[in-house]
């Protein structure tokens, strides 16, 4: 008994080609733009960052100071320190590419890189409630 056949390598072979061809466009088109993060609390847009400001700062939002964030000179951005149990969102390391996303579930914080111009406010992309 085969365990796969020549018609399966092709289709591996293929759905590698269009992912690598899906990452190349975003790669050269989408990530390289100028970027702002913005931190949302339980669906509610508190805080927006420039990340191209060249300021080292530690800060956190005023409704919830038990998780900071920390962003660089660099312009990258990351969860510093969180009171939730498992510190998953502290993982996830530094963010500074548009499309880039982490969260803190337990604390309903959310920090997504989106792109400074061209973004439209209105488009739906995530929710969360309590």
């Amino acid at each position: 008994m085969k365990f796969f056949k020549k018609s399966d390598i092709w289709v591996i072979l293929m759905i590698i080609v269009l992912s690598g061809i899906g990452w190349g466009i975003y790669e050269f088109t989408f990530s390289k733009q100028p970027a702002k993060a913005e931190i949302y609390y339980y669906s509610e847009l508190v805080e927006t960052i420039d990340l191209d400001s060249g300021v080292e700062k530690t800060f956190s939002i005023s409704q919830n100071p038990y998780v900071v964030f920390r962003l660089y000179e660099d312009g990258n951005i990351r969860f510093e320190e969180s009171n939730c149990p498992d510190k998953i969102c502290i993982k996830s390391g530094k963010h500074s590419r548009v499309g880039e996303h982490a969260a803190c579930i337990p604390n309903g914080i959310i920090l997504k890189i989106v792109p400074k111009k061209n973004y439209n406010k209105d488009d739906l992309d995530i929710v969360v409630s309590k």
